[in-house]
């Protein structure tokens, strides 16, 4: 009969030793990524010290997550010795990408949506690094070359009620994610994206009717993959964005796709992986040459934030400066993209406040107390002014949620409890209609620092009802019906 030492699986060992996590750590990351509950904290250990093997996906799930944190790909049979199964609902985000940047190739991809349908059971995972700059690799390289369909097209006639259905309908979509949070009304958006697809994959349109579909598939696939991000499912986000970051580039909309690029940007930047935002930001720069300074703006207040996120606090004053300076003295504002109506002074002025907030975190953490502090403070003073502290009744309650969660974070930091309490209460108030996995992190982080200082009167009284609002709103996409005003 084997001993322990004989059942062992090394491989497993060598990879938690490698990262320095303990098998509670790999579980808790598992968590994180594929959702509570996905596996109990103390089943790695046996993994790791008996050579068991879990139930399907987790052995992909495993595999997926350490080639994350390694930077190196670890397959499912290096992993588990041969032992367990691929699991074929587990997809990497840029599955099936592989096709030009032509109408053809963007035709696949739509193709592939429309036939998934809204009960595609496949789980989309994440990619960095050289997976993700590959996927739009030739748009960053200009390899892509120009779109076939050009704006002219789309002003040349037709009236179709339709397509203006579909277009009168986007500015409402936004909205829904302003109010509710990316995760409650993901599904709708994604089954309004797959019906614009299905229009395109039916085909015998005029060249009008086609631009205007694949304009109005490219804003619905930049909101649907902005609200996946703010649900945290970030391999789905990450399609949506590749797909609309092609639908753009095929109506040459380069204001468009800079957002697009942006918007990855800044998810990488939320997933840390400051190398991609980094990336990723400046590619959406250049893309952004020649627009309206409103999106230049807000292209250079993304890539600030992964300046932040990577710590070079010099090029994050100097960018965040760049994009304030062009929203203040901007004379276009008539001449804005119509998704582009969220941007204002004060929405950059926060951007840079949590971008603040988290940069002296990490500086604190560092060792750089002085620094850090400053850099929190100024963070504070910032967030202070925005939406942290609306009423329950206004349309901006998800960024309300996740203003007030960085504000609490940062007030944690500075050792002013009192305050982060006060805030961390009306953020955790909103959850009963807020559906924004992205924001409730930052709850969930606060949550667990204030476990440290339980000893102070406010954090006493707080952490019970924060922690009970957590649990009653954990893993809930759709969660009760709206209690607002009750």
């Amino acid at each position: 009969m084997p001993n322990a030492r004989d059942r062992r699986n090394e491989v497993v060992s060598g990879c938690l030793e490698e990262l320095d996590w303990s098998p509670k750590v790999l579980a808790r990351k598992l968590n994180r990524v594929f959702g509570v509950g996905t596996v109990a904290e103390s089943a790695p250990y046996h993994w790791r010290d008996s050579g068991a093997v879990p139930r399907s996906p987790l052995p992909a799930m495993t595999a997926y997550v350490l080639s994350q944190e390694l930077g190196r790909v670890v397959s499912i049979e290096q992993l588990w010795q041969g032992r367990a199964a691929d699991s074929p609902m587990l997809v990497a985000a840029d599955a099936g990408f592989g096709h030009a940047w032509n109408v053809q190739g963007l035709g696949h991809i739509v193709e592939d949506w429309v036939l998934g349908g809204l009960l595609d059971r496949r789980r989309f995972l994440a990619i960095s690094g050289s997976g993700l700059l590959a996927a739009v690799s030739h748009y960053l390289d200009g390899t892509a070359g120009r779109g076939a369909l050009g704006p002219r097209a789309a002003v040349e006639g037709c009236m179709d009620p339709l397509v203006t259905q579909v277009e009168q309908n986007l500015p409402l979509l936004q909205l829904l994610d302003d109010a509710n949070g990316g995760a409650r009304h993901l599904p709708y958006v994604g089954a309004q994206f797959r019906a614009v697809g299905l229009l395109l994959h039916e085909g015998a349109h005029s060249d009008a009717i086609t631009t205007r579909l694949v304009r109005a598939l490219a804003e619905i696939g930049q909101l649907g993959g902005w609200m996946a991000f703010d649900a945290a499912d970030h391999g789905l986000a990450q399609r949506y964005f590749v797909t609309a970051l092609r639908a753009a580039h095929q109506v040459n909309d380069r204001a468009l796709c800079a957002h697009i690029l942006a918007d990855m940007s800044f998810q990488a930047a939320a997933r840390q992986h400051p190398a991609d935002a980094i990336h990723l930001g400046e590619a959406a720069r250049r893309a952004s040459e020649g627009g309206t300074a409103g999106v230049r703006a807000s292209v250079l207040s993304r890539l600030a934030h992964g300046y932040a996120t990577a710590g070079r606090s010099v090029d994050f004053e100097r960018t965040s400066e760049l994009a304030r300076e062009l929203i203040e003295q901007r004379s276009d504002a008539g001449l804005e993209p119509r998704w582009m109506y969220f941007l204002t002074p004060n929405h950059l002025e926060c951007q840079a406040g949590y971008s603040l907030i988290g940069l002296g975190r990490s500086t604190l953490r560092q060792g750089g107390r002085s620094a850090g502090r400053g850099f929190v403070r100024r963070g504070e003073a910032l967030l202070e002014t925005g939406a942290h502290g609306v009423e329950r009744g206004d349309p901006s309650q998800r960024r309300a949620l996740f203003e007030g969660a960085w504000l609490a974070l940062g007030y944690s930091a500075s050792g002013e409890l009192e305050r982060a309490c006060d805030i961390a209460r009306t953020a955790a108030s909103r959850l009963a209609t807020v559906r924004s996995p992205r924001s409730t992190a930052l709850l969930r982080q606060l949550a667990v620092e204030l476990r440290r200082k339980q000893r102070n009167p406010h954090v006493g009284t707080l952490l019970p009802d924060l922690e009970e609002q957590l649990a009653k709103y954990a893993g809930s996409a759709a969660g009760p019906p709206d209690t607002v005003g009750a």
